[in-house]
């Protein structure tokens, strides 16, 4: 029978109501703060209460935003399903057959049913509970040979996820061209906010008004992009870090993808994502189904931190996520390049155990020809004119000093000058009768052919059952996946799933085995690659001043010791600008610690300040790498403040950093958010931290005392602090520790 139920899911500060009383897609009718412990009675009221009005010049009857917008329903915007039948079976009337509620650990909230209420679980609570409260929503169109499955979870954390699988009935084949979940975005939310970039410049944020129509993020790249915007948000007029409702998807997916804003004259306003498809890319035979990459949907009253935090606790609590200390990491390639000696390389990892490194990463240039990025890649043998006795020899010198050993690879990608090109031309990813532009001095290796993946996985298989002791992966992917074909159809849906199999059976076979996702710095950091790695490249540029503002807005996404943060040379190597040691440590501190620099060439004062940093994070990693991120929103453009604080708000730590000059020589005091307003708290710099090159300035008293100041939670979030005037690319850092 079919059923005729409103569903009221609750978590961690969200709330989800759901109406299944028609016998079409069920409506979100809520999707937001929690509304509470709603009585049966209260959940028709808020449901009827909601429905649009008829208007004139319009449909006779109100029209309904379902899980997925339908044509069938009046609705005129973009469409949730888009594909066909052979020019048939184009649009769609799908009709509720089925629905079913979890409740997970706890009472996920109620179903009201034909006016009764029923509990999903046997508990007698109606609030928020721990665990997943799940929804699975089963729909059928007999006539165009379709069934439809809904799935939604609300997490403990209260983060939503959203999937939709099609599945062919028909007889004949079904070509689909899009499938789409989208959320409801209640009409106070007026603003967006997404993010951009390039190379060396990923995650520029850039907002505006939310207009009438479609504002559509699509990422063509068959990879997840260095343009791709991590979340696109949608808030409440000038909403910031601190401050404002806001509502946020995620779009799952590291190939091809779109994410998407639409606001309607009739009044609705969507936000959502999906994989982004070809002309005959997905094509299901009978009985056959596609999936949607996993939509992640994120809200918070107390602005973009707020969802920051959903974001982080449920990804803190996958089964998956590191749980071991994130090790500081040395990665030789601004060191070495290519210019492989086993000699430097040993004296290398001799200074990083100095310094307190407790992960060694080999760069490219370690396998057969590969002298320079023209040659080599896919012949993934150890290269005996450069290692004559193997790479074992090295990986027992780093783990002798009790270190880890990482290699990078780049395992997708092939030179046309390599063994394996000349073997194999047909292994690459082409449309028929030509190759792609070339990239880098390479093309992709189509992984849905059987032979090139079985290929693959068994030199990668070899590589680490042969050597004693490689700990991690730096896995990169250099280019954009361009005419991607496969079997003369397009290929990045069959390239993207076989990449995900790829890694999947690695791991399998070697358990403990950590990966990073690298492309390029940043162009493949999504939630989906990240089921699958230990933490991401957040970029290629090492220089300090960018690097602050691509982890703070890659950290809106990912919690910090998710995102590879490394301090670099004096010079950048990508910018050649020149920084003090201590602007880019401070920059670097508060991700997945790392060095990425030539440390067997610098002083003794050098290395001393730089084992003094390296101690320091080490210290403080537990709070940094557990706690809870926030950032300041300074009236000063120029000023850039950020920190974490304990979830028992016990301790804390930020940086502030004057990225440029501004017209006010003296910035306003800097707010430390986050703290317990009845608390007292002592601040002053870290013990144990570097003499701060800012206590060179003229610095409150408070700050040269030695004992620094103590004041309520309350003062310090409200007033904040008098810092000194900061020099251009200069950083200072506090630790806060209740009285």
């Amino acid at each position: 029978m079919k059923p005729s139920v409103i569903v009221h899911l609750r978590r961690a500060g969200t709330s989800l109501v759901l109406d299944a009383r028609g016998s079409g897609l069920p409506r979100v009718v809520h999707w937001g703060a929690d509304l509470g412990p709603l009585s049966t009675a209260d959940l028709s009221a808020l449901v009827d209460a909601t429905v649009a009005p008829v208007v004139p010049s319009s449909f006779d009857e109100p029209t309904v935003l379902s899980l997925l917008p339908e044509g069938s329903a009046g609705w005129s915007g973009r469409p949730g399903l888009a594909g066909h039948r052979d020019g048939r079976d184009w649009s769609t009337a799908f009709r509720l057959v089925g629905l079913d509620v979890s409740a997970g650990s706890h009472d996920a909230g109620h179903v009201a049913d034909g006016g009764e209420a029923v509990r999903v679980s046997d508990g007698e609570r109606d609030h928020d509970g721990g665990g997943a409260a799940r929804v699975t929503v089963r729909a059928a169109d007999p006539g165009a040979g379709l069934s439809l499955t809904v799935e939604i979870t609300l997490d403990a954390a209260g983060l939503l996820t959203l999937r939709h699988r099609l599945r062919n009935d028909g007889d004949g084949r079904y070509e689909l061209r899009e499938l789409t979940p989208v959320l409801p975005v209640p009409a106070v939310a007026t603003e967006l906010l997404d993010l951009t970039g390039r190379w060396c410049r990923e995650r520029a944020p850039q907002r505006h008004p939310w207009p009438m129509g479609a504002w559509v993020r699509e990422g063509r790249h068959g990879r997840t992009g260095h343009d791709a915007t991590l979340l696109l948000v949608a808030g409440t007029p000038g909403f910031g870090f601190g401050h404002g409702e806001v509502w946020a998807v995620h779009t799952a997916w590291s190939g091809d993808h779109v994410t998407v804003a639409e606001r309607r004259p009739t009044g609705e306003a969507t936000l959502g994502g999906g994989e982004l498809l070809a002309p005959g890319e997905v094509v299901l035979g009978p009985g056959e189904e596609y999936a949607t990459p996993l939509l992640y949907a994120a809200c918070s009253a107390d602005g973009l931190d707020g969802l920051s935090d959903v974001l982080h606790t449920s990804l803190r609590a996958r089964p998956g996520h590191p749980r071991t200390p994130r090790p500081v990491t040395l990665n030789v390639w601004e060191a070495v390049y290519f210019d492989h000696d086993l000699d430097r390389l040993r004296g290398l990892a001799d200074r990083a155990a100095e310094v307190g490194v407790e992960r060694f990463v080999l760069d490219d240039g370690w396998f057969r020809g590969r002298r320079h990025d023209l040659a080599g890649l896919g012949d993934w043998w150890v290269d005996e004119q450069v290692w004559p006795g193997g790479l074992q020899p090295l990986v027992d010198h780093v783990r002798g000093h009790g270190m880890q050993f990482g290699l990078w690879v780049e395992p997708e990608m092939v030179n046309p000058d390599s063994d394996l090109f000349r073997a194999h031309p047909d292994w690459v990813l082409q449309a028929p009768g030509r190759l792609p532009p070339a990239w880098r001095h390479q093309q992709v290796l189509d992984l849905a052919h059987p032979d090139a993946y079985a290929y693959l996985l068994g030199r990668l298989d070899a590589v680490l059952g042969e050597h004693d002791g490689i700990a991690y992966l730096k896995w990169d992917h250099n280019r954009d996946l361009t005419e991607a074909g496969h079997g003369g159809r397009p290929g990045v849906h069959a390239q993207t799933v076989a990449v995900y199999r790829l890694l999947d059976e690695l791991r399998e076979r070697h358990p403990g085995l950590e990966i990073e996702s690298c492309s390029s710095g940043g162009a493949r950091v999504d939630l989906e690659i990240l089921r699958r790695t230990d933490r991401v490249w957040a970029s290629d540029c090492n220089d300090a001043l960018e690097r602050l503002a691509i982890q703070r807005w890659t950290g809106l996404l990912l919690p910090p010791e998710l995102i590879g943060t490394h301090i670099g040379p004096d010079r950048s190597h990508t910018t050649h600008r020149v920084h003090d040691l201590g602007f880019r440590a401070v920059t670097a501190f508060f991700g997945h610690h790392g060095i990425e620099w030539d440390i067997s060439a610098i002083d003794t004062s050098a290395r001393a300040e730089l084992t003094a940093w390296v101690a320091l994070h080490k210290r403080l990693r537990p709070l940094l790498h557990g706690g809870r991120v926030v950032r300041v929103d300074h009236p000063d453009e120029a000023v850039q403040a950020h920190g974490v604080v304990a979830h028992d708000r016990s301790r804390a730590v930020y940086a502030v950093s004057r990225v440029a000059t501004s017209v006010a020589q003296v910035p306003g005091a800097v707010r430390l958010p986050g703290l317990d307003p009845e608390r007292r708290y002592r601040v002053r710099p870290p013990a144990g931290a570097p003499e701060p090159a800012a206590l060179e300035l003229a610095a409150p008293g408070w700050l040269t005392s030695g004992t620094g100041v103590t004041l309520p939670g309350s003062a310090l979030g409200t007033v904040g602090l008098q810092l000194p005037a900061l020099h251009p690319e200069q950083a200072l850092l506090l630790e806060v520790t209740a009285a």
